[in-house]
C-alpha cells in the first residue's frame, strides 16, 4: 500500500553519534515536498503506509481495468530504455487514453507528478493477487528495477521498492520474482541508502520473501559480513519509529524461520547482533527520562519483545545470560516509575529471565555481585506483578523462574533473618516489609499457577507433576517463612 504523502530521511556521513544518524521521515502536504529545517526533530512516522487517493481506485480493486493497470504500467517506464521497447512490442502502440482516463473518471494529476501518483496507485492494486497476477504478465519487474537503476530520487526508489513489496504478498508469485534477473541483488544493494522510506521499503520486501518458499535463496544473499553489519548498523541507528518496525520484523522473520535461522542467525551473531541490541534497547530504556521522548515507549515493545525471542534461541543463550549489560538494563526496567505504565515491560523481563535461569544451570554474573541482587530484582517484579497482564503464558514464565532459582532464593532469605531481640534499622525495616510483600505475592501466583494445573486432564497433568510438586514445595516454604 503506497503512502499518501512522500517521506524523506537522511543518513549522516560516517559514522556519528546515534542521534545524528538517519533523520526522521518528514510528511509534506504535497509529493515531492521535504520539510526544512537546520535543527533535528523526531516526528512520528505512520505505523502503516494508507492508500493512494480514493477517487483514483475503485472500492473493488479486483474490477480495475486491465487496460488501466497496463497503462499505468506504461506511465512508469523510462523513456528510451530497452524495457520500454521491450514493453512496446508485448502490448502494441501506446493508447491514447492514457492514465487519466479511469474508466469514465478522472485521475486529476493536475499539479501532481504522473509518474508518483501512478506508481502509488500501482503500489495499492498490487496488495490484490488478481491485479499482482496481471502485472508480472506485463513486465512491470522490469519497469520497476529499470527504474532502480536510473533514478536517483529516494522517492521513486521507495515507491519501487513498496509495489515489489506487496507483489512478494503473494506466495504464487514470490518465486517468479525471486528468479528475476539482477533483482536479488538490486533489493539487496538499497540497504545502502540513506533514505529511511526506501530502508522500511526495502526490510518490508525482505521480510516478506524471507516468509516464503524461497527464504533459503534471499537468506544467501544476505550473508556477506558487510550487509548483515549494515542491517545491525541502522537498526541500532535510527530514530524513525517505522524503520525501526520494519527492521526489528525483518530480524524476528529471521528467527521465526528455521530455515533462514540455520543460514542467518550465527552469522549476525558473529557481527554483534546480541550486543546490538541490547545497547539498543539500554539507550531506549536512558530516554525514557526525558519527558518528550515518550512517544518512543513502543519502540521498547518492540525491542524487547524481540530480546524475548532472542533469549529463547539456543545460539543466543549462553551470550545473553553472560551479559552484564542485559541485567543491568532489566534491572533498570523494574526500577521504573509507575508513571510509564511499565507492567508490559516488567512482563517481558519476567519471560527473558525465566528464558535465561530455566535451567538452573546458568549464573549471570552480575546477578550475583551483592548478596541480594537476585532477589531485589524478584521483589521489584513481584512488586509489579499485580499491574502485570498475568494471561497463562505469564504465569507460566513467572513460575518457571521462581522455580528455576528456588534454592537460590532460600540462600538469600535465609541470610536477611534478623534476631528478633535487636531493634531493627530503618532500612532492615524497610527490606522486611519488601520481603514480607513479595512472599504473599510469590504466593498468590503459585497458588494460581496450582490451580491452573489441577484443572488439567490427567494425561497433561502427569506430565507436569514433578513440576506442581516443586512449585507446593515454593508455596509451602514462603507460607511458613518467619520474616
Amino acid at each position: 500500500m503506497s503512502p499518501s504523502t512522500p517521506q524523506e530521511g537522511v543518513l549522516g556521513e560516517g559514522e556519528p553519534a546515534r542521534d545524528e544518524v538517519l533523520q526522521p521521515q518528514q510528511e509534506g502536504e504535497e509529493a515531492g515536498e521535504q520539510e526544512e529545517d537546520d535543527g533535528f526533530e523526531e516526528d512520528e512516522a505512520p505505523t502503516h503506509l494508507p492508500f493512494a487517493p480514493s477517487s483514483e481506485l475503485l472500492d473493488d480493486m479486483t474490477t480495475v481495468d486491465p487496460s488501466y493497470t497496463i497503462s499505468l504500467i506504461r506511465q512508469l517506464l523510462p523513456q528510451g530504455s530497452n524495457v520500454e521497447k521491450e514493453f512496446s512490442a508485448k502490448q502494441g502502440a501506446p493508447e491514447e487514453k492514457g492514465v487519466n482516463s479511469d474508466n469514465g473518471e478522472s485521475a486529476q494529476l493536475e499539479n501532481k507528478d504522473p509518474w508518483e501518483e501512478c506508481g502509488c496507485i500501482l503500489w495499492d492494486l498490487a496488495a490484490s493477487k488478481p491485479q499482482a497476477e496481471l502485472m508480472m504478465n506485463n513486465l512491470v519487474l522490469e519497469v520497476l528495477l529499470a527504474n532502480l537503476h536510473v533514478t536517483e530520487s529516494p522517492r521513486v526508489k521507495e515507491i519501487c521498492i513498496g509495489i515489489m513489496g506487496n507483489l512478494a504478498c503473494h506466495e504464487s508469485l514470490v518465486n517468479a520474482i525471486s528468479t528475476q534477473n539482477g533483482l536479488t541483488a538490486t533489493v539487496v544493494n538499497q540497504l545502502f541508502l540513506d533514505d529511511s522510506a526506501c530502508l522500511s521499503e526495502t526490510f518490508r520486501f525482505l521480510a516478506a520473501v524471507l516468509r516464503s518458499s524461497a527464504s533459503v535463496s534471499w537468506a544467501e544473499a544476505l550473508l556477506p559480513d558487510e550487509i548483515l553489519s549494515r542491517v545491525l548498523w541502522i537498526v541500532g541507528n535510527t530514530l524513525n519509529s517505522t524503520l525501526l518496525e520494519k527492521s526489528i520484523d525483518f530480524l524476528s522473520t529471521v528467527i521465526d524461520n528455521q530455515g533462514v535461522t540455520a543460514i542467518l542467525l550465527q552469522p549476525l551473531i558473529k557481527v554483534g547482533l546480541v550486543d546490538h541490541v541490547i545497547s539498543l534497547l539500554a539507550s531506549e530504556i536512558e530516554k525514557l527520562s526525558d519527558e518528550s521522548k515518550f512517544d518512543r515507549s513502543a519502540s521498547i515493545d518492540l525491542i524487547l519483545n524481540f530480546i524475548e525471542e532472542l533469549s529463547a534461541t539456543d545460539n543466543c543463550f549462553e551470550l545473553m545470560s553472560s551479559s552484564d549489560q542485559l541485567i543491568q538494563v532489566l534491572d533498570k526496567i523494574v526500577k521504573l516509575p509507575d508513571k510509564l505504565e511499565v507492567s508490559s515491560y516488567c512482563a517481558s523481563v519476567v519471560v527473558i529471565l525465566a528464558n535465561l535461569l530455566a535451567d538452573g544451570k546458568c549464573t549471570v554474573p552480575s546477578l550475583f555481585h551483592a548478596r541480594n541482587a537476585l532477589w531485589c530484582i524478584l521483589a521489584r517484579l513481584l512488586a509489579q506483578a499485580q499491574g502485570i497482564d498475568m494471561n497463562s503464558s505469564s504465569l507460566e514464565h513467572f513460575v518457571s523462574l521462581l522455580l528455576g532459582k528456588f534454592t537460590l532464593i532460600k540462600d538469600d532469605l535465609e541470610s536477611h533473618r534478623v534476631d528478633k531481640e535487636v531493634e531493627l534499622s530503618a532500612e532492615d525495616a524497610y527490606l522486611k516489609h519488601g520481603i514480607s510483600a513479595s512472599l504473599n505475592t510469590i504466593c498468590c501466583i503459585v497458588e494460581r499457577w496450582i490451580a491452573d494445573k489441577s484443572s488439567l486432564s490427567e494425561e497433561e497433568a502427569a506430565l507436569t507433576q514433578s513440576t506442581i510438586e516443586n512449585a507446593r514445595k515454593l508455596l509451602n516454604y514462603c507460607q511458613n517463612y518467619d520474616v
